[in-house]
């Protein structure tokens, strides 16, 4: 039944309230709570990350799923609706309000805790034009696809899990896609049911970028660190993700046998990825730098270190700062993300490396993710197509070769007659 009992909603003129929190912790059976907007923590929220935990997915995947569930909190809140009462229309309205909302501007570190004048927020440069040298357009002012599509499919599974313990609404406010009838007699087809949510916007398919060689040695030399070239070195070369190459401890790399030992990030488990003899190279020029500076030393250490004292074992923010920094420089907009491309393009495109390698290399549960490297990188399709062109236009400029024939002197040789 449709709900037209309320008032029309002002959702262009809606602001998220900044209410409630994510908190990390130190417990590890509880990594992240969710606490309201009295700071109480949030019961719902608690047990669904306990049954995160439980089905093994780490605390990662638990504070993405806190994110989305602090912006839903928020968001009912903001109209006074309690959690387990959120209806049909509110998950509608909630669809159609990320669509035109704009993301919330992040106060950078340094002005949180300041108390001198109002905080600055961080800006966005060129929100949604297109990188010059990447072609990758800006992060822009409104909540991406993406970002809407993961919102969606969390709530979803949140609330399908308390349909199943019977301590949530009696039906799931964000539901299933409508079934969609197909014509059977074609391919014997029958009517189907359409996987994803209702509320879930469409993802257009692209290519995984990659960097081109030399774009990568321009992002290389940029580099000021040795620590910092090891580790570009590695990624280009195995294809860890970023957050699994900083799993790496002082007992971890092989330089005689080129491996290097990494935490897998969905199973966690321990697995020696084979790298480039040159990144072995880098390692050791930033180890011995290191271990004069004074960073700590020993196989159960971690390899990878800050750079400054006090020593810390280096994380993901503080890697794709460095990654910002040598962008900077280039006026790239490079992921570390497009690094672990860039390798698997390297090695799907190999006619010497079979893809089943490849696919065990990258740590790929299904052999049709590691095939969308085999096609051609957008770089190397633009190729294509200039070089098509250039073709095309020196063709036109031959001159045409007129059509093939007898003159009349030859006729009149051959056959007689009046010339």
């Amino acid at each position: 039944m449709l709900e037209t009992d309320d008032a029309a909603r002002d959702l262009a003129g809606f602001v998220l309230p900044e209410t409630g929190a994510l908190i990390e912790t130190t417990d590890p059976l509880r990594p992240y709570i969710l606490l309201d907007v009295e700071g109480a923590v949030v019961a719902p929220v608690e047990a669904f990350f306990a049954e995160l935990q439980a089905n093994s997915r780490p605390a990662t995947t638990i504070r993405s799923y806190g994110m989305d569930l602090l912006r839903w909190w928020r968001f009912l809140s903001g109209w006074d609706v309690a959690w387990n009462r959120a209806s049909r229309r509110d998950a509608r309205d909630f669809a159609r309000w990320m669509q035109i909302a704009p993301k919330a501007s992040r106060v950078h570190w340094r002005h949180q805790a300041s108390r001198e004048g109002p905080p600055k927020a961080l800006t966005r440069p060129s929100a949604g034009v297109p990188n010059p040298v990447t072609g990758r357009a800006a992060p822009g002012l409104l909540y991406s696809a993406s970002t809407r599509v993961h919102c969606e499919t969390v709530l979803r599974s949140f609330y399908d899990f308390h349909l199943e313990e019977g301590t949530g609404p009696i039906t799931n406010p964000f539901p299933s896609a409508r079934e969609r009838r197909r014509l059977p007699a074609a391919a014997g087809r029958t009517t189907r049911q359409s996987a994803g949510g209702r509320y879930r916007p469409s993802l257009p398919q692209r290519l995984p970028r990659r960097l081109p060689d030399d774009c990568f040695n321009e992002l290389f030399a940029a580099l000021r660190y040795n620590r910092d070239r090891a580790l570009l070195a590695f990624w280009v070369s195995n294809g860890a993700r970023a957050s699994e190459l900083l799993t790496s401890r002082q007992r971890d790399p092989l330089p005689g046998e080129q491996l290097l030992g990494v935490i897998r990030k969905g199973t966690r488990a321990f697995q020696q990825l084979p790298s480039s003899p040159d990144a072995f190279v880098w390692l050791r020029l930033y180890q011995e730098e290191a271990w004069r500076a004074g960073a700590p030393r020993g196989g159960h250490q971690a390899l990878w270190w800050t750079l400054r004292r006090p020593f810390r074992p280096l994380t993901y923010h503080a890697a794709r700062a460095m990654l910002n920094r040598a962008n900077a420089l280039l006026g790239a907009n490079w992921t570390l993300h497009d690094l672990r491309h860039t390798a698997a393009y390297r090695m799907a495109r190999d006619p010497g490396l079979a893809l089943t390698d490849v696919q065990w290399v990258l740590g790929h549960a299904h052999l049709s993710t590691t095939q969308i490297y085999l096609p051609a990188g957008r770089d190397e399709i633009i190729e294509a197509v200039r070089a098509h062109h250039q073709r095309q236009t020196r063709l036109a400029q031959v001159p045409a070769v007129p059509a093939a024939g007898y003159r009349a002197e030859s006729l009149h040789d051959l056959f007689g007659g009046a010339r």
